[in-house]
């Protein structure tokens, strides 16, 4: 058992997630004893209580408790299997020296928490191909959510594409089946958001519930959120495809936002209530029939400026088989559409 630390931040080591820079230094340490260290403010930042997802900055004093020196034999990492490292390489869809991509498939979550085993985080040691390092991931997606998932290929590249996403160089198009066909067919949401409590040791069921905007700044924990939508094509009343963009990056944004206007997206069971048949009323997010009951939520297309050449780089991934299915079950064809369907250039 070691005793108390404090560490200074490296030079290299700013710009990332303090669980990862903790699991970096203490592998042998889980997640969720790191989680609970913060709650339990055991870990520290300059002095100051601190959440496992704050970002540290280079020069920053991390105070670390006394912790194990070995990990337990049950908590030994274990090797990535030739049938997992098959299925995430076939995933890839772009890249370089620099960076890579995947087509996440619908399912797999990105990282690790309670009871996932198998994770985009966790295969990453298969897509290390020439490199020594293995890529790190520099955003999301829900575990549901199939698409474009970008990965950086060193530190420094993941410090430019985490600040490009924060500061929202990079844009992000999302394709859904929705419940319902919405009015106006184009259109901005900007119902606030904030995390409604769920149950049981885990918080299961915690979801986001959506508010009025000029109730965001009174009510406590409630964050500003904007989706921008277009209606791509549409099956009379019943439902439709349509373009999401996340101007904000809010947890299950566009879920949420789907769902506060009436139109939830199809499959969605936490928002859009899963038992539900939709009947023209843009409400249930349960078609019935032939049409999968899995989420059909896409990350279509990522566009973001290559930290190294600066060049406009802009990935596009496949719908997952379950959505293939419904769009061809609806007649709705990708060639139909436009790239970015809310680029409109003035006519000359």
């Amino acid at each position: 058992m070691s005793g108390v630390q404090k560490i200074e931040i490296g030079e290299d080591e700013g710009e990332q997630r303090l669980d990862r820079w903790l699991r970096r230094r203490f592998p042998h340490v889980s997640q969720g004893r790191i989680e609970k260290l913060c709650r339990k403010g055991e870990i520290r930042l300059d002095g100051g209580r601190v959440k496992a997802a704050t970002r540290v900055e280079v020069g920053q004093i991390v105070r670390v408790p006394p912790l194990p020196d070995t990990a337990a034999p049950a908590t030994v990492k274990q090797a990535v299997s030739d049938a997992d490292a098959a299925m995430i390489q076939r995933a890839v869809i772009y890249r370089d020296d620099h960076l890579l991509a995947i087509n996440k498939p619908p399912g797999l979550p990105t990282q690790g928490g309670s009871k996932q085993t198998k994770h985009v985080d966790g295969l990453a040691d298969a897509l290390r191909f020439e490199l020594d390092e293995k890529p790190r991931l520099v955003h999301r997606l829900d575990k549901d959510t199939s698409g474009v998932l970008l990965m950086a290929r060193s530190r420094s590249i993941a410090n430019a594409l985490t600040k490009a996403f924060r500061a929202r160089d990079t844009r992000k198009i999302y394709w859904a089946a929705v419940a319902g066909t919405p009015s106006p067919v184009l259109g901005t949401i900007r119902f606030g958001l904030v995390k409604a409590p769920g149950h049981g040791a885990s918080g299961e069921g915690e979801k986001m519930v959506a508010i009025h905007p000029k109730e965001v700044e009174s009510t406590e924990g409630a964050k500003h959120a904007t989706t921008d939508y277009a209606v791509l094509s549409s099956l009379g009343t019943r439902a439709s495809w349509a373009a999401l963009v996340p101007v904000t990056g809010r947890t299950h944004q566009l879920r949420a936002h789907m769902a506060a206007i009436g139109h939830p997206i199809v499959g969605d069971g936490k928002y859009g209530g899963s038992g539900q048949e939709n009947l023209g009323d843009g409400w249930g997010a349960q078609l019935g029939g032939e049409i999968s009951r899995k989420l059909h939520l896409h990350a279509r297309s990522l566009s973001f400026e290559h930290p190294v050449t600066n060049t406009r780089v802009t990935l596009t991934a496949q719908l997952p088989p379950h959505m293939v299915r419904t769009w061809k079950m609806f007649d709705w064809s990708e060639g139909d559409v436009p790239d970015d369907p809310f680029d409109v250039e003035d006519e000359v």
